[in-house]
């Protein structure tokens, strides 16, 4: 039951995701920028985070060492700003097409680079298989039947360097879950999100007007993305990592473009297709077999370690 929970939340957080392209697509027809979206969302959720924080008796400013606070600023920059701006950046030099397939395919990378560093979050056998199915349900989602694609250098690049972004983070997060809870790890995310932003804006000094950031429709949509799609969205994401493991979490990334094209249909009028529902069945399938794969190496380890404990605790058996 305890699973099933963990994987809920971690599937919400992705459902919730799949809708923020709405409020940043309004956004930005607003006349703010990416960069001024990521920065706004950031401080809203690094706000709220640090005020929540400052309530707790065992708050704390850095972390343990000074090795550990670099782990941090780099999933500060892997994870926030360095993902985000080559996220946005990459749309504008390539279709969106080729930006989603890329980033939405993050878990394949995500999977190789944690392996190469912990041979415990390999993928074997059926888990290999049902990455492998939820990627090519991802690609039918994605092309919905419109298997053209326009080929870009350096928009496809920058998309593959989100990619990988995410991946380094999701890599970074296991350590740091080691040592620290999922608060601390989250706002300190959100700081060096926000620190690694100032060169940007040094180079390129340009900040809205009071009047566009406190006009009611764009506030009520940075709220949301600040208050929920970041901060509760990062906190519940990360918490998830720490009970299900990386690339577990990591695979739900798979469902995105299947929320999105939900809450399209919902909001938008879009038209579900037999591509689409294709699709989605792919990836339904193949999280099943990578969970199921989980599932029974869970339960392997449980038994091979209920037997050691036996045998230490009564060696004449």
């Amino acid at each position: 039951m305890n699973r099933f929970f963990y994987h809920l939340v971690v599937f919400l957080v992705v459902a919730i995701w799949g809708t923020t392209f709405v409020f940043t697509k309004l956004l930005l027809n607003a006349g703010l920028t990416a960069a001024q979206i990521f920065v706004l969302r950031f401080v809203v959720a690094y706000i709220l985070l640090l005020g929540y924080s400052l309530t707790r008796w065992s708050f704390r400013w850095f972390s343990a060492s000074w090795k550990d606070e670099l782990l941090m600023m780099a999933l500060g920059v892997a994870g926030g700003s360095l993902y985000f701006l080559t996220e946005n950046s990459a749309m504008i030099y390539t279709t969106t097409t080729n930006t989603s397939l890329i980033v939405c395919l993050c878990p394949l990378f995500a999977a190789l680079i944690i392996s190469l560093f912990y041979r415990s979050e390999r993928l074997h056998g059926i888990q290999i298989v049902g990455s492998i199915l939820a990627a090519l349900g991802v690609i039918v989602v994605v092309l919905n039947g419109h298997f053209v694609l326009h080929l870009s250098p350096l928009g496809d690049s920058l998309a593959f360097a989100a990619c990988l972004c995410w991946a380094l983070y999701s890599l970074l997060m296991i350590p740091a879950n080691k040592r620290y809870n999922t608060l601390f790890i989250t706002r300190k995310v959100f700081f060096y999100g926000l620190v690694s932003m100032i060169p940007y804006f040094l180079i390129w000094p340009d900040w809205p007007p009071a009047s566009l950031v406190l006009r009611p429709d764009v506030l009520c949509n940075l709220l949301f993305l600040g208050s929920v799609a970041s901060m509760a969205c990062f906190l519940a994401w990360n918490w998830g990592m720490k009970k299900l493991g990386a690339v577990v979490v990591t695979n739900y990334v798979y469902f995105n473009p299947v929320t999105t094209v939900i809450f399209a249909w919902l909001i938008l009028s879009e038209r579900i297709t037999l591509f689409f529902i294709i699709g989605t069945l792919l990836i339904l399938l193949g999280m099943y077999l990578c969970n199921k794969r989980q599932k029974e190496a869970g339960t392997e380890l449980k038994v091979n370690n209920s037997a050691k404990s036996k045998q230490t605790r009564w060696p004449g058996n």
